[in-house]
């Protein structure tokens, strides 16, 4: 049996997919608008070494497989296939055409992926020191590089858009301005803002609110550059952002705290003791807004440990549903005042990021190198078909610490535009 023809097994005939091998081989149809071409041996040891979507994007990120078309297309037509769609049959067919030397070939993995020996030497999941290195692995790759992906707001969260014409600025605007209405954020007030980023938070608040705000980031490039954004744009008065686990954070009394993209990486277990001490941070009256990535149910797994993103972008990423997080922040204490959806938006965001990549391409990879610059393409291209098929939401949720008398100090109706 040819390479090109166990592909288009696995594949199906009705993806319009073409194939192509270093054995000579083809298979799919000739007008096709995609094609995978497997160019050594090499890939097939990544697919035999791990089977399923590991394998792949070992084989891609290391250029033993390329891509002839767009990215996101060829993810989205073959989302739901594995190799457990071929019959045993078919398998032993595969394994005796391929014969035994790509099978027992033992290959590295791609330098991209972080070794689980590495995180092992500096303790538990979500140590401190462990956390610190995870946030390295992904947030330090290069200021330059965030810059052409991201663009100028410099945010790496879901955006909101106004519109399905809106731009990205335009709707990285409209997230920063809609967190701080449900913040009901006033000059004078100061809002501590964990997981910070580069700081577009923070600038937000403090530019257009007049609040004063502490920003806190486990990524040493990202506070730097906040740091001289703050600076640049004259905040410096109002908004400060170090480069410090949110743990340490020693201030207290603050009205609203703001965690835009950090539970993700918090761990299921350290949860609970997460929003107890946001909670301890805030006045009474005073508000969280929590915005991450979740599971669509509490029946999947938080935590998987061999696959493609915990690997390659977030290690040790783990996702829970809304309603347990929800449960979560109940517990401890807050109120729950509003809650948002917003998986369709984050689609819309990926997408613009990948036209960012697409556009300077041949920058990135100049500046992080092919593998790494592959690992981002294969990320957010697969992360849109995620959210567009109700694989991860992205959920917003609103909680306020009730004063003694158990009173929230929110208004009948808020006057404000709540999407």
């Amino acid at each position: 049996m040819a390479l090109a023809t166990i592909f288009e097994k696995i594949v199906g005939t009705d993806a319009n997919v073409a194939f192509m091998a270093y054995d000579g081989s083809k298979a799919g149809p000739d007008g096709a608008d995609l094609a995978l071409e497997v160019k050594s041996p090499i890939a097939v040891a990544y697919m035999a070494q791990a089977p399923g979507e590991l394998g792949l994007a070992r084989a891609y990120i290391a250029g033993h497989i390329d891509v002839h078309g767009d990215l996101y297309t060829l993810l989205d037509r073959m989302w739901n296939i594995t190799t457990n769609d071929l019959r045993t049959s078919e398998k032993l067919a595969a394994v005796r055409s391929l014969g035994l030397k790509p099978l027992l070939m033992r290959v590295p993995a791609p330098p991209q992926e972080i070794r689980q020996s590495t995180l092992a030497k500096l303790g538990s999941r979500h140590a401190k020191q462990r956390d610190a290195e995870a946030i390295h692995h992904h947030y330090d790759v290069s200021n330059r590089f965030y810059e052409w992906v991201l663009g100028p707001s410099m945010a790496y969260t879901c955006a909101v858009y106004p519109s399905g014409e809106s731009t990205l600025e335009e709707a990285q605007y409209a997230k920063f301005d809609l967190v701080a209405r449900k913040l009901d954020l006033k000059p004078g007030m100061r809002l501590l803002d964990v997981g910070c980023g580069w700081g577009g938070m923070a600038m937000h608040a403090a530019e257009h609110y007049g609040v004063e705000v502490l920003g806190v980031t486990l990524s040493k490039q990202q506070a730097e550059w906040a740091q001289k954004a703050i600076a640049d744009a004259g905040l410096q008065d109002l908004a400060e952002v170090r480069h410090m686990d949110y743990r340490d954070v020693k201030e207290t009394g603050f009205d609203a705290v703001s965690s835009i993209g950090l539970t993700e990486h918090i761990g299921k277990a350290n949860v609970p003791s997460y929003f107890e001490f946001l909670y301890s941070k805030l006045k009474p009256g005073g508000r969280l807004l929590n915005h991450c990535i979740t599971r669509p149910t509490g029946k999947e797994k938080t935590f998987n440990k061999g696959g493609f993103i915990n690997k390659y972008v977030f290690p040790d990423g783990e996702l829970e549903s809304v309603g347990w997080l929800i449960r979560q922040m109940e517990d401890i204490g807050f109120e729950i005042r509003h809650e948002e959806n917003l998986r369709e938006h984050y689609a819309k965001t990926l997408r613009h990021w990948c036209d960012n990549l697409d556009a300077n391409w041949e920058d990135a990879v100049q500046e992080v190198g092919m593998g790494t610059a592959r690992v981002w393409a294969l990320y957010m291209a697969g992360c849109i078909v995620g959210f567009e098929r109700n694989k991860v939401q992205l959920h917003q949720v609103l909680g306020v610490k009730l004063d003694q008398n158990g009173l929230s100090g929110i208004p009948l109706r808020p006057a404000l535009n709540w999407p």
